[in-house]
């Protein structure tokens, strides 16, 4: 699995003009699954997620994780994230994977993530074209990738 982590003053995702998720403060997941992920990957990442340290506390140093702040979370697959771009200068996707696999765990994650925060977390839709809007706070973006665990 592999996640660009945003921490946003709101976010939120539309389809055909349509707003399918939005949130406040707190953080946009974009995720990208490959086959050979597992449960474990989800709970690690999941984890992850909710317990770094990425918000300001009182002094304005990043102390403070998303439980602390209460923060909400908006997610939305992105296959794109698993793009091999070593050959040529059109990307391929192989890596990434097909949804018969991506959706099953895309839905463990977004349980994870719920049990976790005891938030539903709000989301885009699977395979659909999306626009993301975000007001990126900080900026702080970070990628993630739980075959990496770094």
């Amino acid at each position: 699995m592999r996640v660009v982590l945003q921490r946003v003053g709101e976010s939120w995702v539309s389809i055909d003009g349509e707003t399918t998720g939005k949130i406040g403060h707190g953080l946009l997941v974009l995720v990208g699954f490959e086959a050979a992920d597992t449960a474990e990957d989800i709970q690690w990442l999941a984890a992850k997620i909710v317990n770094l340290r990425i918000f300001n506390d009182a002094a304005g140093t990043m102390n403070l994780a998303l439980t602390d702040v209460q923060g909400d979370l908006l997610v939305v697959s992105q296959f794109t994230l698993f793009a091999a771009t070593k050959k040529g200068n059109r990307p391929s996707y192989i890596r990434s994977a097909r949804p018969e696999i991506a959706i099953p765990l895309y839905e463990a994650f977004l349980a994870e993530l719920k049990s976790l925060t005891g938030k539903t977390p709000q989301t885009g839709r699977f395979g659909a074209d999306m626009q993301v809007h975000l007001v990126n706070d900080g900026p702080v973006t970070i990628s993630i990738d739980s075959s990496r665990r770094e």
